[in-house]
């Protein structure tokens, strides 16, 4: 008897630190502004903690509250334009609906006048991986530039290829992402693929492909960055905030060492692109991706 009335005395003086726990988040749900229709794996960051989320497949996130007395809570979604809200700590953030305005791409049919289109492939060129793994948390990214070296006639990007690991969860979804190397110091910026493509790798220690032919994007003529997103699904919700104490789920990449150049970037939501410049042996540690894409020949 001692013990259930410990035990409830102790639920009592627990349920108001629940309740307040609660409080203490942000939570919604964010749509397209004219169909209302949810927007998944959007990323939502505090641009002044440099913390965010990201939402699941039907739009939904958590986060925490910031510690300033206010910040700016951006909204990054594919397709979407840049959405940024003020916030303030202590203010009631449940169970919010951001409307995002979406962004209009008119692609340029691309003509072929005179020429043969051949198969061109750039990335990596290797079939074993380097020692080590490729871990992310939802939201984060590995892009690597796929060099147009040679200066080649560019035309469509037919497919893209990732070396999937055998450890963690290689079944798990990602999403496919495409950059023109336009941001600062040439770092990932514009969107060429402006489509969601979630995929998922039969199994791991091999090559995974997907056909990108359908979307025709133009691939540019220096080349581009082809990403990994790791992405969230069901009800699951993580923020980075947790990040010392976070297990990495999903697909693991491996890296490959066939070049002298760091030609991979990383993203974390509120923290932006960063260069990996680890080395070995004097060749740089990269992440195993590959391109191919239409070759035009005169």
């Amino acid at each position: 008897m001692l013990q259930r009335l410990l035990t409830l005395f102790a639920f009592v003086l627990l349920f108001p630190a629940l309740g307040f726990a609660q409080e203490n988040k942000i939570s919604g749900r964010i749509v397209d502004q004219k169909t209302k229709e949810p927007i998944p794996f959007a990323s939502i960051g505090l641009k002044e903690e440099q913390s965010g989320a990201l939402t699941n497949e039907y739009g939904f996130f958590q986060m925490a509250m910031p510690d300033k007395a206010q910040d700016s809570l951006v909204v990054l979604a594919l397709g979407y334009f840049r959405k940024a809200i003020l916030v303030k700590k202590g203010a009631n953030l449940q169970d919010l609906i951001i409307e995002v305005p979406k962004r209009v791409i008119e692609l340029a049919e691309v003509k072929v006048k005179g020429g043969k289109v051949k198969d061109l492939s750039l990335g990596s060129k290797g079939s074993t991986p380097g020692e080590g793994m490729i871990q992310g948390l939802p939201g984060q990214q590995y892009a690597f530039f796929v060099k147009n070296e040679k200066g080649k006639k560019l035309g469509n990007v037919r497919s893209v290829s990732f070396y999937i690991g055998e450890n963690g969860f290689p079944r798990e979804p990602f999403r496919v992402r495409l950059y023109k190397a336009d941001g600062n110091y040439n770092s990932p910026n514009t969107d060429i693929l402006t489509d969601n493509v979630v995929v998922s790798a039969p199994k791991g220690g091999e090559w995974y492909t997907i056909d990108l032919t359908q979307y025709n994007v133009e691939a540019p003529e220096e080349g581009f960055f082809v990403a990994m997103e790791w992405i969230v699904s069901g009800d699951k919700f993580y923020t980075t905030n947790f990040m010392e104490t976070y297990t990495p789920y999903g697909q693991i990449m491996r890296p490959t060492f066939e070049f002298k150049e760091s030609r991979t970037w990383t993203y974390s939501i509120g923290k932006g692109w960063s260069l990996i410049t680890l080395a070995n042996n004097g060749m740089r540690y990269n992440a195993m991706i590959k391109a191919e894409v239409d070759m035009i020949k005169d």
